[in-house]
C-alpha cells in the first residue's frame, strides 16, 4: 500500500490520508473483514499525528465510506440497499435483488381486536394478526416490520415459516395472490423500544415506510409499518419525463 503524502501539497494531509484510504477500500484491500487499521498504525504508515489521522478517518465517516463501532474499531460501511418503488416485491425480497443474504427473526405474534384506525382497511373484520419481525443483513439488524394481517394467519407457524415473506404466506393461506401496494414514506425519531431492537441511539432519525396491501378482489390483506435504519436504505424511483 502507498504510504506517500505530498507535504508541500496546497490539499491537506487528512484529505490526503482520506484519499488514499478511499482507493484502498474501493479496490477491496481491507475485505473480508472491512477493518481498517488503527489510528496509531495509520499514523505510524503515513508519519503524522493521530490528529490527523482521525481527521482523515472522519471525513470518511462523515461520507458514509466507514463507520465506527465503538470497542471495535473503524469498518467499511456496509452498502446501501436500494428498494426499487416501481415494482410491488416485499421488503425481504428487495434485499434479495441486491444479492444480500437476509434474514428475519419474529419478535411476537398475537391475535387482537382490529385497531379503530384500521378499521376501514379491515371490513367486516373483528380480529387481526399483529406480527413484529426484526429483518437482518449481514448479521445486522435494518429493519423491523410490524404488520397488521388477516385473522386466518393466527393459525401459522410462525417458527417454521420465520424467514418466508408475509406475501408468500399470505397466498399460501389464503390461495389468493397480492395484486397491489399503496406505500406512504415518512421520517420518525426512535423511541427507546425501537432503539434497542435497531441498535441505534434514541432520538436516532428512521425512515418509515407504511404499506397496504390488497388482493384482486380488493380485500386488504396487509398493513404494515416499517421502521428503517436510513444509513442502510434508499427508495429509488425511476422515471420517464413526458413533455406537454
Amino acid at each position: 500500500m502507498s504510504t506517500s503524502i505530498l507535504r508541500d501539497s496546497t490539499t491537506s494531509l487528512y484529505e490526503q490520508i482520506a484519499h488514499q484510504l478511499l482507493e484502498e477500500i474501493q479496490r477491496g484491500d481491507y475485505e473480508p473483514s472491512g477493518k481498517l487499521p488503527s489510528e496509531a498504525q495509520l499514523g505510524e504508515r503515513f508519519g503524522v499525528s493521530r490528529v490527523t489521522v482521525r481527521l482523515a478517518v472522519g471525513k470518511l465517516s462523515d461520507d458514509g465510506v466507514v463507520e465506527r463501532k465503538q470497542g471495535k474499531g473503524t469498518f467499511v460501511a456496509a452498502k446501501q440497499v436500494r428498494h426499487g418503488l416501481d415494482a410491488l416485491r416485499s421488503f425481504h425480497e428487495a434485499l434479495l435483488l441486491q444479492g444480500l443474504q437476509p434474514s428475519m427473526q419474529v419478535l411476537s405474534h398475537a391475535l387482537q381486536p382490529v385497531p379503530e384506525t384500521l378499521r376501514g382497511l379491515f371490513e367486516q373484520a373483528h380480529d387481526c394478526l399483529l406480527l413484529e419481525r426484526l429483518h437482518f443483513v449481514d448479521d445486522e439488524p435494518i429493519a423491523l416490520g410490524r404488520s397488521h394481517l388477516p385473522a386466518e394467519l393466527a393459525s401459522v407457524a410462525w417458527a417454521e415459516v420465520e424467514h418466508q415473506p408475509i406475501y408468500s404466506i399470505l397466498e399460501s393461506i389464503t390461495g389468493l395472490a397480492v395484486s397491489r401496494a399503496d406505500l406512504a414514506i415518512r421520517a420518525q425519531e426512535a423511541d427507546k423500544s425501537l432503539a434497542s431492537a435497531l441498535h441505534v441511539k434514541r432520538g436516532a432519525a428512521l425512515l418509515v415506510m407504511e404499506r397496504t396491501s390488497y388482493f384482486a378482489n380488493g380485500r386488504c390483506c396487509d398493513r404494515t409499518t416499517f421502521f428503517i435504519r436510513p444509513e442502510r436504505y434508499a427508495f429509488v424511483l425511476s422515471g420517464v419525463f413526458k413533455s406537454n
